[in-house]
């Protein structure tokens, strides 16, 4: 699902673990918000080991907290087709609905059918046979909808049902994930369209069982059904849904009906609409319509930022051996969406994000969000997980098409940089909660979508794929698909197509990675003695909670230019390898394919750090080498090696060593220096660009203040949005001036940057900008917007109508959708002033929040 802006996801740690106000600040302090990653390879934090817990009797923080067991739900009945009319009050921001229901009984009798059904106001409910209606009894209790119907009906009896309704999505008790910020359902965007620059959109958004609020259904994940939808709107609008267009009409009334029909089964929560003045670029994928629809200003740029669709689905058809399957694919860029995007059958949603300027295309590239929905078509879409539980089948499966997609169309290089991004994704959640990957106890089925489902998920798939090779793991994804299409799986029928392929029981591999918690941690020492080099592996995991693993994997041991594998496997919480060797080797690499989900601690040499940097042509261990050696790069070789870095084909390994050399004090100062700003003119990629900046400003020289000045020339944004950062750094009070260029730029990294610096340095004039700039701005970026507004006005508001700022963001921690963005109001509220009033303000903020994971948050702050 949703991509799963994982930006966000690693905002909402930095909420859950530094959250707090500050109040009576003498000087305005932003959040962080870098991301600098840990290497795989840093000393792991010591945990108790299992007899010292047992004694102490105390549990990690990271220990699952026991929930409800969430079993599969039982199909009383089966929904075949769904036959929708439907129709919009944009006023009332309702949705006017008929739905002709065919069902059966699943397997037993029944005289009655429940349907989901939340927040409607239900008109009539009829049993349809041939060209007569028959009024049906049912009770409704806002959240189900039960008919009793005419007779006992048996499983190869069908039956329509027709329900005359008014959904009221706006009436619902709003809740959702970290991926997913709401569950109403059905979204009217700028209904009035009074909001200035926000065009008049409707947009639905099912998972996890939100369709219901717009549409009387089965709402589960282990139903399916075909589907007809009518959707009348106003002729300026055009309309999205699954399937195939059939029809357009003209109505008497002005109106314009569409009829979209989908002919093949999928799960109800997979059904969607959009409305609005979309652009529509149309695209080929052999002989599938594949369309993009997008807001007309964006349309010459729609097919620069989703132009290698029909490339992934070539590539991911022939990888999978199952070719796409289904009738079109379109991909609609919607506003406010409550997520990164959802994978609707044939039709992807995905945030405004995606809606790109020549010049933002400089610095973003969406491939990886693309190539998630679109795997989704397959894992999700035409094999659907059988319940929340059994998450990571959808989840695991699409987060790892990222690497692929990444390996085939970028290089290995590349995908490993993104593997270990989402390892210490995965690590990072880990300190504070470890689960199985498939669990059926949780507190809400919402919990399921965390970054074990995605990027554990994913790490686990790279290593089964690592074990078993890429044909046989190819071949089972294929016969897996074929097996279980439009139907609805389990863990074990993931398991089960692969021991069909090897031949191989597999229960070790599935248990350990799928069904238990945690992930090992790893010390690793090597000796030489005696003609042979010795391995030693420790599992430092606490074994009372985590398993002690099987872990077969390679050692690579080198001397001079040659290099020697040894396959083993390791089974026991301590365990030695010898391997012969005729000298002492120059380099020992655990884990060769640097394939493994876990933490490891391997001490090396300076010396073996630096040859493995040299001679070890993986991702992992340069960037190993380069973040090891950081510290002592004003040693001379340890210099050399960080500038033969900066020449490396990887732009992740160039950005890694400009980190490292942003601590250079040596006496080679100047030429360094010289060296970084040949690298922030001309290096090809704009992020390496950026980062030279951001290491210049660290750096000692005179010549800083004009690098940062040429860097608010540069074509990309992320390059000035790091100058104006550097101007933040060194404090340069004077380049209001120079800034206020931009003051009239959309990019959401700019603004984020220029609210920092006119939070410090600027003037109160500049109230309107922000005021202005606070509706543009998006996402993450909002978020640190928001709190750097909250430090203007505490700096500056004395000398303006503070009050205008404060009711800004009182609306936003009030009402905003976006249950992070109503934290950061709450925060730049409370630093934005410290009186009595202010302060009641604040707590009656709280008192009212209704969203669970913000009443959590706030039960932490005094």
């Amino acid at each position: 699902m949703h991509e799963k802006f994982w930006g966000v996801l690693r905002l909402i740690m930095i909420i859950f673990w530094g959250v707090g106000c500050k109040t009576n600040q003498a000087t305005f302090q932003a959040p962080n918000n870098s991301t600098t990653a840990n290497t795989i390879t840093a000393a792991p934090t010591p945990l108790m080991d299992t007899v010292a817990r047992q004694q102490s009797d105390s549990i990690p923080e990271w220990v699952s907290k026991p929930g409800s067991y969430h079993p599969t739900t039982t199909r009383l009945s089966d929904l075949i087709h769904t036959q929708l009319k439907i129709r919009f009050d944009w006023s009332k921001q309702q949705a006017i609905g008929e739905a002709i229901l065919t069902l059966k009984p699943f397997f037993y009798p029944q005289n009655t059918a429940v349907l989901d059904a939340k927040g409607f106001t239900i008109q009539n409910v009829k049993l349809v046979s041939g060209t007569t209606n028959k009024d049906l009894q049912y009770t409704y209790d806002k959240l189900k909808l039960t008919v009793k119907l005419d007779k006992q009906y048996t499983r190869n009896q069908e039956y329509k049902i027709q329900i005359n309704y008014v959904a009221n999505p706006n009436n619902l008790q709003v809740k959702g994930s970290a991926a997913i910020t709401s569950d109403k359902g059905l979204y009217f965007i700028n209904p009035r369209g009074n909001e200035a620059n926000k065009p008049k959109q409707i947009w639905t958004q099912g998972e996890t069982e939100a369709n219901s609020a717009w549409m009387p259904t089965i709402d589960s994940p282990n139903e399916r059904m075909t589907q007809e939808i009518y959707l009348t709107v106003d002729p300026q609008y055009t309309t999205l849904s699954n399937g195939l267009l059939v029809s357009s009409v003209k109505n008497l009334n002005g109106t314009r009906t569409d009829y979209w029909k989908m002919d093949k089964p999928h799960a109800p929560y997979l059904a969607m609409v959009a409305v609005g003045e979309f652009a529509v670029v149309h695209d080929k994928w052999r002989n599938l319509n594949v369309d993009y629809y997008v807001e007309p200003k964006f349309k010459n740029t729609a097919k620069a930022v989703f132009g290698n669709t029909p490339e992934m689905m070539e590539f991911f058809s022939k990888k999978l051996g199952v070719d796409f399957p289904w009738q079109k694919y379109a991909s609609v860029v919607v506003r406010d969406y409550v997520s990164g995007a959802m994978e609707n059958t044939t039709a992807s949603v995905f945030m405004e994000s995606l809606q790109l300027s020549r010049r933002e295309l400089l610095d973003t590239n969406w491939d990886f969000i693309i190539a998630h929905e679109l795997f989704h078509q397959w894992f999700g879409d035409l094999v659907t997980l059988e319940s929340w539980a059994n998450l990571p089948l959808n989840e695991s499966f699409a987060n790892y098409s990222e690497y692929l997609w990444e390996e085939h169309k970028y290089g290995k290089p590349s995908a490993d940089a993104l593997n270990l991004k989402e390892l210490n994704e995965y690590l990072a959640e880990a300190e504070t909660k470890q689960e199985p990957l498939i669990r059926y106890h949780y507190q809400d089925k919402e919990d399921m979508f965390d970054s074990h489902s995605y990027a554990k998920g994913g790490r686990v798939l790279h290593m089964l794929r690592n074990y078993v090779g890429d044909d046989a793991f190819f071949t089972a994804l294929q016969n897996y698909l074929k097996a279980n299409q439009f139907t609805s799986v389990e863990l074990a029928e993931l398991r089960m197509a692969f021991e069909d392929v090897t031949g191989e029981d597999l229960n070790w591999f599935f248990d350990q990675w799928f069904l238990k918690p945690g992930h090992p941690d790893l010390k690793v020492v090597h000796a030489y003695q005696n003609g042979q080099v010795q391995i030693t592996v420790t599992q430092q995991q606490d074994s009372l909670y985590t398993p002690i693993y099987r872990l077969p994997l390679t050692i690579a041991v080198w001397n001079g230019k040659q290099k020697k594998e040894h396959a083993i496997t390791i089974t026991k919480a301590q365990q030695s390898f010898h391997f012969p060797a005729e000298a002492k080797p120059d380099l020992v690499v655990f884990d060769a394919q640097q394939q493994l989900l876990g933490k490891i601690n391997q001490p090396k040499t300076d010396a073996e750090l630096m040859y493995q940097f040299y001679n070890v042509n993986q991702y992992l261990p340069k960037y190993e080498a380069i973040t090891k050696l950081t510290d002592k790069v004003n040693e001379p070789k340890v210099l050399a090696m960080m500038r033969a870095a900066l020449q490396d084909e990887t732009h992740q390994i160039r950005s890694a060593a400009l980190a490292a050399l942003a601590k250079y004090t040596g006496p080679e100062l100047n030429a360094l220096f010289q060296e970084l700003q040949t690298i922030a003119k001309n290096d090809k990629k704009s992020v390496v660009r950026a980062d030279a900046i951001t290491a210049i400003t660290a750096l000692p020289n005179p010549a800083v203040a004009s690098v940062l000045e040429q860097s608010l020339s540069d074509s990309s944004y992320a390059v000035v949005a790091a100058g104006i950062e550097g101007l933040i750094t060194t404090k340069n009070e004077a380049a209001a001036a120079k800034l206020k260029q931009f003051d009239n730029v959309t990019s959401g990294e700019l603004l984020k940057a220029l609210s920092g610096y006119y939070a410090r340095f600027g003037n109160p004039t500049q109230l309107d900008w922000f005021m202005r700039n606070i509706d543009v701005v998006k996402g993450e970026n909002l978020y640190f917007f928001t709190q750097n507004f909250g430090g203007f006005l505490m700096n500056f508001g004395s000398q303006l109508d503070i009050k205008k700022g404060l009711t800004k963001l009182e609306d936003m921690a009030r009402n905003h959708e976006t249950y992070f963005i109503r934290l950061a109001a709450f925060q730049a509220l409370s630093i934005a002033s410290d009186s009595e009033e202010q302060r009641k303000l604040l707590a009656d903020i709280k008192s009212k929040e209704k969203d669970p994971k913000l009443i959590r948050i706030y039960s932490n702050i005094p």
